[in-house]
């Protein structure tokens, strides 16, 4: 029984310069058959496995830049496909600008419960930084309409170590952030990934990294977000009790889940795949009744074991000491360096841990 699902919603009216993931910018004349093509592959996989969903997540690209019919007739295909009667958390990735009040108002009534919105920055100069169509002032008119339109569950997504962000910036969109009291907030430093346009920025010598910097900004992050009440639940997310995200703590803990559209990957039992990251291709592709997939990867069980302690690590739970045993050499080292610490039978991270757990989860991966 498949009981998590994510879709990705390629469609961006535009490619930020830090965004490494597949996105389609040419929206225009695709998106009803693209939502067409979506169910094509929903009958494939349903043919293949049971689904009744807990949990449904779209993602993206922007999932919001899908008009109103569009998001009617993909509802209206999931029920008639799958039984939804056990769904507790349907969330769906929002940008400010895509957001108005007759969406918000049907995506209440289509059954979404949780917005996920890409404010990003507070701070509206940072924000012509990220490329991003918005301003501060947009990002907190539509967090309010989506209260108005009957949300309870809103996640906010911000960004620190930015090119050029100080310190009293990224306080102050903390703040900000904090005032608005979402149930949410997600806090991501900055990567430069390879092909894309930040990442040859870094190796034309024009933007900076410095790691240290960077942790310090975690730091303050998660002493402002701990004064204010938001438990770190994972490393990079903070919740009001009860609000953290039930989809991603399913796939943190190893849950099988299928994911729908182009580039998106799968992974059931001891296979993962990834679909054709085209969007042309994967439309052609479902409607003809069988998926273009790019890769596929068998896992053995140990991998899988790793991948979930390397995840679980991340979370404030951690993992179990005892399923730790293959890697207690690996163990006993991060002990030694006080990067985890035993909390009961279970080991955690400690706080100069959470400044390096991209290290810590190497041990196991």
């Amino acid at each position: 029984m498949i009981r998590h699902l994510y879709f990705h919603i390629p469609f961006c009216t535009k490619l930020c310069p830090y965004c490494c993931f597949y996105v389609d910018t040419a929206l225009a004349g695709k998106s009803q058959r693209f939502i067409e093509a979506l169910l094509a592959e929903l009958d494939e996989r349903r043919a293949q496995y049971a689904l009744q969903p807990l949990t449904i997540y779209f993602g993206g690209g922007t999932p919001s830049t899908l008009s109103r019919t569009e998001l009617q007739r993909l509802f209206d295909g999931l029920r008639e496909r799958m039984d939804l009667s056990a769904l507790t958390e349907c969330t769906l990735e929002a940008n400010p600008e895509s957001v108005t009040p007759a969406k918000a108002q049907l995506l209440r009534e289509l059954g979404v419960n949780r917005i996920s919105l890409g404010v990003q920055s507070l701070d509206d100069t940072l924000l012509q930084t990220l490329g991003r169509r918005h301003t501060a002032a947009l990002a907190r008119e539509k967090f309010g309409l989506l209260r108005e339109a009957g949300f309870t569950n809103l996640s906010v997504d911000l960004m620190f170590a930015l090119p050029g962000q100080t310190q009293e910036q990224w306080h102050r969109s903390l703040d900000e952030a904090i005032a608005l009291q979402p149930e949410h907030i997600s806090c991501y430093c900055l990567t430069y990934e390879e092909d894309t346009a930040f990442f040859d920025q870094l190796q034309a010598g024009k933007f900076q990294q410095d790691p240290d910097w960077d942790a310090d900004l975690f730091e303050m992050t998660m002493d402002t977000l701990a004064a204010a009440g938001y438990a770190q639940y994972e490393i990079s997310n903070f919740a009001r009790p009860g609000f953290e995200s039930q989809h991603n703590r399913a796939y943190w803990a190893g849950a099988p889940y299928l994911g729908l559209g182009p580039s998106a990957f799968s992974t059931v039992n001891e296979t993962r795949w990834k679909n054709v990251a085209d969007t042309a291709r994967y439309v052609s592709s479902a409607m003809a009744g069988q998926v273009e997939i790019e890769s596929t990867e068998t896992l053995s069980a140990q991998t899988l074991l790793g991948e979930r302690l390397a995840f679980g690590l991340r979370t404030a739970e951690g993992v179990k000491a005892q399923d730790t045993e293959p890697w207690k050499d690996n163990v006993a080292e991060l002990l030694a360096l006080e990067l985890l610490q035993p909390r009961g039978e279970h080991l955690v991270l400690t706080r100069r841990g959470k400044l390096l757990a991209d290290a810590v989860a190497e041990a196991f991966v």
